[in-house]
């Protein structure tokens, strides 16, 4: 549920692809900063070692980082572990315990799985971004932590607060400024920096020769598909460097048998005993097929794509609206305080009616 990391166990976050040079880029316009970063990728991109770095060139690097997994608390304890409980507070509380914001205090905190939060605590949680004020379970007593707070994801955030799986306020909150680390698969290019790192890395913790991979062995690595990105490279990478020790070199072949069978479904092989004119007839059918799959796929990214922009257009709306809300219910206040509470001169003065003023007050719960 929660990790500490420490500035021993940095990673350079390697690669040289386009896509990796503008998350460089981003972390370092954020980097000097205190404001929140949302950071989203698929499992296994490197989603904390993009907040690691995010704290271990900040200001703050000389304070703790506390990794939480959001995903692996509870929901009934969650608070309890995040904001810390009082002796008493529940059935097995006896004694005082601080919470990870509390341990995290002058650091930094990364709320990895941050979409499993419960709706609940989601709200405590806000007020902690806004001022780092929070309590404990069982205690009246507001506490201060002086935390930055990090989130990732591979949940589609967006989406959840459209459909009220996630606070709104708290979505526009975190993504502050948001970092999309992407998948291994559109970045192959850095596949070959990655496979020398991981190997040398590996071989020399566990002291064992450094082989070299052949470049069919490569060109195999960067043709697979990763589903599990990063994550599942440096897993393979260290696999082969246990099972094929001996090798000086890892061959094509080497790397075949211990790769995991393909996620994608591969074709059929054509037997080579049939005439000439039916194998091309059954190559053209497979063809035909594998088009018509593919159709079906671009249909479906077209209608995720669509989907997607209907969603950001109501988020959209639905900011403005809030934006709206807010600086009425600035307006009113401000205009209440100026009349001394008097609600008649403050409604004739806003140019609305006294009921309409007095529904709006308690909107807004200043009644």
């Amino acid at each position: 549920m929660l990790r500490q990391n420490r500035m021993a166990e940095t990673v350079p976050l390697l690669g040289e692809s386009e896509a990796m040079r503008q998350v460089r880029s981003l972390i370092a316009q954020v980097v000097p900063t205190d404001i929140s970063v949302l950071i989203l990728g698929e499992s296994g991109t490197g989603k904390e070692l993009v907040a690691r770095q995010l704290h271990e060139f900040s200001p703050r690097r000389a304070k703790p980082m506390l990794t939480v997994n959001c995903g692996a608390i509870p929901e009934g304890i969650f608070e309890s572990e995040v904001f810390g409980h009082e002796r008493g507070a529940f059935t097995g509380a006896d004694r005082d315990r601080p919470g990870y914001f509390e341990l995290a205090n002058g650091g930094t905190i990364l709320l990895d799985e941050v979409g499993n939060i419960p709706l609940a605590s989601q709200v405590k949680l806000l007020r902690v971004l806004e001022n780092g004020e929070f309590m404990r379970v069982g205690s009246s007593v507001v506490r201060r932590a002086d935390v930055r707070i990090l989130a990732a994801t591979n949940r589609d955030l967006s989406h959840a607060a459209a459909s009220g799986q996630f606070r709104q306020d708290l979505f526009y909150r975190l993504k502050t400024v948001t970092i999309t680390v992407p998948p291994l698969r559109e970045r192959r290019d850095d596949i070959p920096l990655l496979v020398n790192h991981f190997l040398r890395a590996f071989c020399r913790r566990n002291r064992i020769p450094i082989p070299t991979f052949s470049a069919d062995a490569q060109q195999i690595l960067r043709e697979q598909y990763w589903s599990g990105n990063v994550r599942e490279l440096r897993n393979t990478v260290e696999t082969i460097a246990t099972l094929e020790r001996s090798a000086d070199t890892i061959t094509a072949e080497m790397v075949r048998r211990n790769l995991a069978p393909a996620t994608e479904p591969a074709l059929l092989p054509v037997k080579l005993d049939k005439a000439p004119e039916i194998l091309e007839r059954e190559l053209i059918f497979r063809m035909l097929l594998d088009l018509r799959r593919e159709v079906g796929e671009v249909k479906t990214l077209l209608k995720t794509a669509i989907e997607q922009a209907q969603d950001q257009s109501r988020l959209n709306h639905e900011s403005t609206a809030m934006k709206l809300e807010e600086m009425e219910k600035e307006q009113i206040r401000r205009t209440l305080a100026e009349y001394g509470g008097n609600r008649r001169k403050t409604a004739q003065a806003l140019g609305i009616g006294e009921r309409t003023l007095y529904r709006k007050l308690k909107e807004y719960q200043f009644i």
